[in-house]
């Protein structure tokens, strides 16, 4: 297997690799047939960049927002995040900007896109960088500082998360309903097919990537997929349709007594629950992992965020390209762009995917212990522990290769035609793919099919 092609100062390939093939094992477990499950190099490379590599009716995907980026600060540098309005709008209030509507118009001219940015740059560059960060944070906003790796492992965020595994699992402590109520007992699970999770029933509450690439990958494996969606908060369109394959999509307000009893009838009958949100923010809904799991034991809760449970930063919002920046990603990434040095990226959003793969494995792990103990379970990731499993892993001396990616596979859909790539998976030898194209945003009824 080809093991060096993006060639980094870090081990970005193993860890694309380890997080596919930690799936992989697991579909082994579940099915009992460990040589039927593989990464595939090329595809993962190609997976881990899905987004770049979408076409939706032969247009690219809007990636980042002018919002979005690296800026020089009083004493070193911050990255923001503003792809999402709201967000951008908090920021902006919390540098007390207010002339910058261009960059909230897809129509915009790009002078007046740079000139509107520059005033986010002037407001920044007033400020250092703890600053900038206390302030965007405070206010709702998600910004961090660049940070050496050293730096970052001397906070108390780091501190926290070094004592805890990368992929947490904790079996449920008692057994639920009898076991011909769960998935695997029911007539129409089969897990000798090429998708074995077929029937699994998967309520997907997360938003992003991270968590949609976990649950696009049980969908290619035969899970029923619905994602609930705040509908006053839709995602980004081309990330929704990019993470949205096999999948139907609902919206539900659960601020509303109507659309909250609606996504409880469905928690009920549901095998799988996944979550993407800060830790805490669907507790007063009832949708957390402790009031999921006292209510059904067996029912398999999976969870996902930025920082962690817990720490100084255990509440906050958080995205791959935030994580990279505070955790010295960023700075090991630095290289000098003709004008001075300036903080760098990974080739991809690696900690978002891999975080994705990660919890999809431990879904599926919690799915073969069910079926002998008929106990559910809690799994849980965070997008900084999956940076310090990137930081422990520096670059290999090995020859760097071309990869031949698959080739991009085409889909009819209600967008219009998707060209897209495939799952990073071989099954039986034969890279695995969608079942079914993306459909629009809350198109779909709040009920199982």
């Amino acid at each position: 297997m080809e093991r060096v092609w993006w060639n980094g100062p870090l081990d970005v390939e193993s860890l694309a690799l380890d997080s596919v093939d930690a799936a992989a094992r697991a579909l082994g477990e579940l099915t009992g047939d460990a040589g039927r499950f593989a990464p595939s190099a090329p595809a993962t490379a190609a997976a881990f960049d899905s987004l770049g590599h979408l076409r939706v009716d032969g247009r690219m995907p809007r990636l980042f927002s002018p919002l979005s980026d690296f800026w020089p600060t009083r004493d070193g540098w911050v990255r923001t995040h503003g792809n999402y309005p709201h967000h951008a709008r908090r920021m902006l209030a919390a540098l007390q900007v207010d002339d910058v509507a261009a960059v909230f118009d897809p129509g915009a001219d790009a002078g007046s896109v740079r000139d509107a940015a520059g005033v986010v740059g002037d407001a920044l560059l007033r400020m250092t960088a703890a600053d900038a960060e206390r302030s965007i944070q405070a206010e709702g906003g998600i910004a961090a500082a660049v940070r050496s790796p050293d730096e970052w492992s001397a906070t108390l965020m780091a501190q926290d998360l070094a004592g805890t595994p990368w992929l947490q699992i904790t079996p449920a402590a008692a057994a639920g309903r009898p076991d011909e109520a769960l998935w695997h007992q029911r007539p129409h699970s089969d897990r000798s097919t090429v998708r074995p999770l077929s029937g699994l029933r998967v309520l997907d509450f997360t938003r992003v990537i991270a968590g949609p690439i976990a649950t696009r990958l049980l969908a290619a494996l035969g899970a029923q997929v619905l994602r609930i969606d705040p509908p006053q908060l839709p995602d980004l369109l081309d990330q929704h349709i990019d993470a949205g394959f096999g999948k139907r999509s609902a919206y539900a307000d659960l601020a509303n007594p109507r659309d909250r009893a609606a996504v409880l009838r469905l928690v009920q009958s549901a095998d799988v629950v996944v979550t993407g949100y800060r830790p805490g923010a669907l507790r007063q809904f009832g949708l957390d992992e402790q009031s999921l799991l006292a209510a059904r034991p067996e029912l398999i809760v999976a969870s996902l965020d930025a920082w962690g449970r817990s720490g100084p930063w255990g509440r906050l919002r958080g995205f791959d390209s935030i994580v990279q920046a505070a955790s010295g990603i960023a700075t090991i990434y630095g290289h000098d762009d003709g004008s001075g040095w300036r903080p760098g990226a990974l080739p991809c959003q690696a900690l978002d995917h891999a975080t994705g793969y990660g919890v999809a494995a431990g879904i599926i792990e919690l799915l073969a212990r069910q079926a002998q103990s008929g106990l559910g379970g809690a799994v849980h990731l965070a997008l900084a522990r999956t940076a310090a499993e990137l930081l422990a892993r520096q670059s290999v001396d090995a020859p760097v290769s071309e990869l031949d990616l698959p080739a991009t596979r085409t889909m009819d859909s209600e967008f219009g035609p998707l060209a897209y790539t495939p799952p990073p998976l071989l099954v039986d030898g034969e890279l695995l793919d969608y079942t079914a194209a993306p459909v629009p945003p809350g198109s779909s009824p709040l009920s199982w099919w």
